[in-house]
């Protein structure tokens, strides 16, 4: 199993433990952690899965295929005796955000889960925008009319699969499906429901005008709760170390990412970098203003979460290098000066999310010769990926004027730090590299520990180098991004 510089032998471990998982795109993972924060060392777990996706938009998972993952998960992660039936006092879960599972009256799912980034809803979309007031909405709910969100999808839904629509007795997140098979309750976070595009950012309250817009039933979904309101005890039999846990509302994986990378406050941006990333800062109330092209999510009371979302970044970055057939060591690609004979690379494969919100977006090359070759194309989409930070950023900073530092987490940054140095320059900030592995897992433990033992002070966050962004070649980027704005009007804006 994974060892981090920061696990803790489980005999020296502070209690009260929390059990954390960890539901993303390519795996369900999880891990028991300390008071502290610390992962225990060999009490985690990985299951990797994939969604299933197809040209027409699809992007689904079986949800009873993620609930077994988690209960394997569970298997291992608390199977050592010695953890005893005390030790462990809560179990949290985030995954995903912008899952959908349709469900009968018994919780049974009637459908796939679909992904956040299944855009098969997209005339939906055009439809909506021509009924709604769209920066009304977004001012309400803090998010666009976009595929990523429930009301198109109910409304393709209704029209797609109306036997469906009509046998369904709720509409849930993955997470609550999962936690309602595993303890016989689906609890949903207030981040989990503020994903769904139907919450209120500032009241908490489901959106009337987009319920009715959809034709659905508010009574069909959960209603939105805090970490500070747990489920008590359930002692499932399989896993007598969880005898004494409560079980937490399934979170957003989003938020999570924030607080396993320490930004915790507006002057700390996070970069994620997994197979999809967002570019994010934790505020105290609600965005003003909320710039039309990203999202402002209530995540707790009083607390909101700012900024945009970006389909593809791993998926991006692992689609370059199988289909150009790279080898692993990418370095002198990643940190060669930049050049105007690299090609310009808009890398939307799965369609665009912040801040343009184009759902049908598909990935456009432009610049290509017969002397471009196949590390000049992977740079293109690095530098391609990193510009996409680099919009979010520009929308994001007239509301979050008080950020002084980006954090980046996650695969890509791990696996390929020296793409942070393309990152820095492009955003022409400092980016500072969250070495620490499963940050969005570390996230969510810190917030069930929050609840469960306020009063221990945690383990700081596991940082490398910072990347300063590099003058020389600011000139450069600033031209790029121009250039890049120019063919995303001409071609994705038509």
């Amino acid at each position: 199993m994974h060892r981090t510089s920061d696990d803790v032998e489980l005999e020296a471990a502070l209690d009260p433990l929390v059990v954390a998982l960890d539901v993303g795109s390519t795996a369900t993972r999880g891990g028991v952690h300390d008071a502290a924060g610390r992962p225990v060392r060999g009490l985690q777990h990985k299951v990797p899965h994939a969604f299933t996706v197809a040209p027409d938009g699809t992007s689904v998972i079986d949800p009873d295929q993620v609930v077994d993952e988690i209960a394997r998960v569970l298997d291992a992660v608390t199977a050592d005796r010695s953890l005893g039936g005390t030790r462990v006092a809560g179990v949290a879960l985030d995954t995903f955000a912008a899952s959908l599972v349709a469900v009968d009256a018994s919780g049974r799912a009637l459908t796939p889960c679909l992904t956040y980034a299944d855009s098969r809803c997209a005339d939906a979309v055009v439809a909506l925008r021509g009924e709604l007031d769209e920066a009304a909405v977004q001012q309400r709910t803090g998010t666009r009319v976009h595929t990523s969100y429930h009301a198109p999808r109910l409304r393709w839904l209704a029209e797609a699969e109306p036997r469906v629509v009509a046998a369904t007795a709720g509409w849930w997140s993955l997470g609550e499906y999962a936690l309602h098979r595993l303890v016989g309750v689906a609890l949903a976070g207030t981040s989990t429901v503020a994903w769904t595009g139907l919450l209120d950012r500032r009241t908490g309250a489901l959106d009337a005008e987009l319920l009715a817009a959809a034709d659905v039933d508010p009574g069909h979904f959960s209603p939105p709760r805090d970490m500070t309101e747990p489920l008590p005890a359930v002692a499932p039999a399989r896993w007598p170390a969880l005898a004494h846990a409560v079980w937490f509302p399934v979170i957003t994986d989003g938020y999570a990412s924030n607080v396993g990378a320490g930004a915790t406050d507006p002057t700390v941006a996070a970069a994620s970098t997994a197979t999809s990333g967002a570019l994010r800062v934790l505020l105290d109330g609600p965005a003003d203003p909320l710039p039309f092209g990203l999202w402002n999510y209530r995540v707790a009371a009083g607390r909101t979460l700012l900024g945009g979302a970006i389909n593809d970044v791993g998926r991006a970055v692992s689609w370059a290098q199988a289909t150009l057939r790279l080898g692993d060591d990418l370095d002198a690609v990643l940190t060669a000066p930049p050049t105007d004979a690299t090609p310009l690379v808009l890398p939307y494969l799965t369609g665009e999310r912040a801040p343009g919100w184009v759902g049908d977006a598909r990935a456009v090359l432009t610049g290509v010769t017969a002397a471009t070759d196949a590390d000049a194309l992977f740079r293109g989409v690095v530098e391609g990926v990193a510009v996409t930070y680099a919009r979010v950023a520009d929308e994001l900073a007239p509301a979050a004027p008080q950020v002084v530092e980006v954090a980046a987490s996650g695969r890509v940054t791990n696996d390929r730090p020296a793409w942070l140095q393309v990152l820095a320059d492009v955003l022409a900030r400092p980016v500072t590299h969250v070495t620490r592995k499963r940050a969005t897992q570390r996230g969510t433990a810190l917030l069930a520990l929050d609840v469960l033992a306020p009063d221990v002070p945690r383990a700081p966050r596991a940082t490398g180098a910072t990347y300063e962004p590099r003058a020389a070649h600011a000139d450069h980027y600033a031209e790029r991004r121009a250039r890049f704005a120019e063919a995303y009007d001409t071609l994705l804006r038509g």
